[in-house]
C-alpha cells in the first residue's frame, strides 16, 4: 500500500464527516457560554482535543467492527473491513488519538473538559460499540448519548462548570440523533437485516419507525424553543431560525411518513444533518448580537 492510500485510510479511520458535526456542536456551546467572543486558545484546544476525541473513538469503532462492517455494502470496503489496516494497529490509533485528546483539553482548559471528551469516546466505544448495537432496537437511542457530550466539553472548556444551558444542548442532541439515524437505518435496512445489527426499521419495519421519529422531533421543537426561554443570550434570530428549521423537519419526516420513497427518505437524512448544523451556526451567531 501507497502511503498516500495509507494516510487516506488513517483518516477515515477517525470518521471525519462525523468530527465536523461534533466541533460543531461545541462551538456552539463554547460561543454560547462566553461572554464576549471566546478565547481563541480555548476555541483551538476544543477543535483540536475533540476531533482527537471522537477521531479516537472511530478508530476503535472501525476495529470493533470489522466483523459487521465487511457484511454491509455501506461499510465493506473501509480500511479494517477492507484488510487495509490491521484491527491491532486501529486500535492502536485509536488510542493514542484518545490519549492526546485528554492531554490537550487538560492543558488548555481544564480537567472537567478532558473528562467529559474521555467519558463521551467511551460511551461510544464501550456502551454503543461493545453492548448496545447488536442487542437492541435502543441501540441508537442510549448509545446515541456519546454525541451529545460535545456540548458539554465545549460549555465545560469555557466555564470549568456545567449549567442548565449545557445540560439542555445535551438534551436537543439526545432528541436529534435517534431520526436523524432511524432515516440513515431505512435506507441501509437490508444491510443492517443481513449484518444481524437490530436498527429499529429492520426489526420492527420503516412504517412503524416513523411514529417514534415524529415523536422525537416533536419534542425536538419543543426543547429548541424552550432553550430560548431559559438563556438569555438567544434571542429573535435563534426563536426565528429554530421554529422554520424545525417546523420543516417535521413536515418533511411526516410526509416521507405517508408517502415513502428511498429519495424522499435520502432528503429527509440529509436535512437533518442540515438542521444540527444550521441550529449550532445561528447559536453561535446569535451569541454574538
Amino acid at each position: 500500500m501507497n502511503l498516500q492510500q495509507s494516510f487516506k485510510d488513517y483518516i477515515t479511520l477517525t470518521k471525519p464527516r462525523v468530527n465536523i458535526l461534533l466541533v460543531l456542536t461545541a462551538l456552539a456551546a463554547i460561543f454560547l457560554a462566553s461572554s464576549g467572543l471566546p478565547s481563541i486558545r480555548i476555541i483551538l484546544a476544543v477543535i483540536i482535543g475533540g476531533t482527537l476525541a471522537s477521531g479516537g473513538a472511530g478508530a476503535i469503532n472501525h476495529s470493533i467492527d470489522k466483523d459487521v462492517d465487511s457484511k454491509m455494502n455501506r461499510t465493506s470496503k473501509r480500511p479494517v473491513a477492507g484488510a487495509r489496516i490491521s484491527t491491532k494497529n486501529a486500535l492502536i490509533f485509536g488510542f493514542i488519538l484518545t490519549i492526546l485528546s485528554f492531554a490537550i483539553l487538560y492543558f488548555s482548559t481544564n480537567l472537567l473538559a478532558a473528562l467529559l471528551a474521555l467519558s463521551g469516546n467511551l460511551f461510544y466505544v464501550i456502551i454503543y460499540s461493545l453492548w448496545l448495537k447488536k442487542r437492541t432496537i435502543h441501540n441508537i437511542v442510549i448509545g446515541g448519548i456519546a454525541g451529545c457530550f460535545p456540548p458539554l466539553v465545549g460549555w465545560a472548556a469555557v466555564t470549568g462548570e456545567l449549567s442548565l444551558s449545557a445540560w439542555y444542548l445535551f438534551v436537543i442532541i439526545f432528541f436529534w440523533t435517534p431520526p436523524h439515524f432511524w432515516a440513515l437505518a431505512m435506507l441501509m435496512k437490508d444491510d443492517y437485516t443481513d449484518a444481524n445489527i437490530p436498527m429499529l426499521p429492520s426489526v420492527v419495519g420503516i412504517e412503524a419507525t416513523f411514529k417514534p421519529m415524529i415523536l422525537h422531533t416533536v419534542t425536538l421543537i419543543v426543547l429548541t424553543l424552550t432553550m430560548a426561554l431559559i438563556n438569555v443570550k438567544l434571542g429573535w434570530i435563534y426563536l426565528t431560525c429554530c421554529t422554520i428549521l424545525g417546523l420543516y423537519y417535521l413536515y418533511a419526516t411526516y410526509k416521507v411518513s405517508k408517502n415513502y420513497s428511498r429519495k424522499n427518505n435520502l432528503s429527509v437524512y440529509k436535512f437533518s444533518l442540515l438542521y444540527m448544523m444550521t441550529l449550532s451556526l445561528v447559536i453561535i451567531l446569535d451569541s454574538l448580537i
